[in-house]
């Protein structure tokens, strides 16, 4: 490979210089999006575990709606959140990114970054129009006006407050803010445009003067005749417009049924009930995921995260056949597990769409979930006591060679070991994260 700047690089013919071949593994690219989604209330373990090996296993009915993409999961088995400390909710949407326990004054939310915020600040924020975009579905529930469950992410800025980045809650301003014009990311159209009518060559021609002085005659004429073919070939298609692209603006469904403000306002200690925007969740939900999905897609951001709900979920669930709200069903009205396996289940529907409209997307040669990586968490395990142990964590995608279809469980790891882990696969060389206390490295087995 001739590499140039960034991650642009040419194969090479074979070159006498390059000698006999040796068998090694080459190092895997550091992945280039990052996606977290959060659903509240945990899971029901004993139905959300898979059964069999690590590479042959059945998922548990809860996830048995992830099964078309079960070669692009790994199932992440046996990890604790330890460094959830505060308030049975709260502490947990806190220390599910950030590895940091609540802060109790008002200097702050949490004691350090998220990990998104951290991915972003490597790979999207100064090279993308959005450094990340935040999304949420149905946010204010209950008495807490959203405050109980701020969106999980913090400010990257050491020197600040780690305080939470409020989350994007109008389908339609978000819309209008992403796709508003026909081509997103508009203010960096011009110098997009005068990029891609420099050639590939021009990124690599110091790298290829560096090479040539050490090329023997034979192997400069053969370097010579591949680079010739590659400008040829890119002047035949500088002709000729691209047939597709990966971009593209989602398609937009009417949701002026729906109240993103809803319940943000309230003092009820009970439910929020709005009967027309809770029916909205579905399509609204679909929306945002689209969104989510074509902001990766078009460059304009790098990192994102979609939350569904807030961590009360005071909301109904018509679509469900369910009258009461989710949390009703997890403690309020009595632990009802049939009826939290039901909304679990519907949520692994959701999971299944977003990851198979990322592996639609053509990068270029591979998909975009190929070269993503996509995390699935919530803030407690066991919705009646709340506990944070075997927490219901999953990874999809292939980016920084995260290797899938398999099944990984660890002996009550702290789960800041696979917040260091994630950041790894982005090229951060770093071996901890979050609260050094409960972090004891990397976990091993991911790639």
């Amino acid at each position: 490979m001739l590499r140039g700047a960034g991650a642009i690089a040419i194969a090479l013919p074979w070159l006498e210089i390059m000698g006999p071949e040796r068998p090694a593994r080459a190092q895997p690219a550091p992945a280039r999006r990052f996606l977290a989604v959060y659903t509240p209330g945990g899971t029901l373990i004993d139905r959300w575990r898979p059964t069999g090996t690590e590479t042959s296993f059945t998922l548990g009915p809860i996830l048995a709606p992830l099964a078309p993409v079960q070669d692009r999961l790994l199932v992440v088995d046996g990890l604790d959140m330890k460094s959830a400390r505060g308030e049975q909710h709260q502490s947990g949407i806190i220390a599910w990114l950030t590895g940091t326990d609540q802060m109790t004054t008002s200097t702050g939310y949490a004691r350090g970054p998220s990990i998104d915020q951290v991915i972003a600040s490597r790979i999207s924020a100064g090279q993308k129009a959005k450094a990340s975009v935040q999304l949420a579905v149905r946010w204010g529930t209950g008495k807490s006006h959203g405050l109980m469950s701020p969106m999980n992410i913090v400010n990257f800025e050491d020197t600040a407050t780690h305080n939470p980045i409020p989350p994007r809650l109008d389908p339609v301003e978000t819309f209008t803010e992403l796709f508003g014009t026909l081509n997103p990311g508009a203010s960096n159209d011009a110098a997009l445009r005068l990029a891609r009518k420099r050639s590939i060559l021009d990124f690599v021609d110091r790298r290829y003067a560096a090479v040539s002085a050490r090329l023997g005659a034979a192997d400069k004429q053969k370097i010579d005749q591949h680079l010739t073919k590659i400008r040829e070939i890119e002047q035949s298609l500088g002709s000729t417009p691209a047939a597709t692209s990966a971009c593209r603006a989602p398609t937009r469904v009417d949701t002026s049924d729906y109240d993103p403000s809803a319940g943000l306002n309230s003092d009820d200690a009970g439910s929020i009930a709005d009967s027309s925007t809770d029916a909205a969740i579905p399509k609204v939900g679909k929306l945002m995921t689209d969104m989510l999905v074509m902001a990766l897609a078009c460059d304009i951001t790098a990192v994102g995260t979609l939350q569904w709900s807030d961590t009360e979920a005071k909301h109904t669930l018509p679509w469900l056949n369910l009258t009461e709200h989710h949390h009703f069903y997890q403690e309020m009205g009595g632990f009802r597990p049939a009826e939290c396996e039901l909304i679990y289940t519907w949520y692994s529907e959701q999971h299944l769409y977003l990851l198979q409209e990322m592996a639609k997307v053509d990068m270029g040669g591979h998909s975009l979930l190929d070269e993503s990586v996509v995390f699935f968490g919530s803030e407690i395990s066991d919705p009646p006591t709340h506990r944070k142990t075997d927490m219901p964590f999953l990874l999809a995608g292939g980016g920084g060679g995260l290797r899938t279809g398999r099944w990984v469980r660890y002996p009550s790891l702290p789960h800041n070991n696979l917040l260091v882990s994630i950041l790894n696969l982005f090229g951060d060389p770093r071996t901890t994260f979050g609260l050094r206390e409960y972090c004891t490295g990397p976990l091993t087995n991911l790639t």
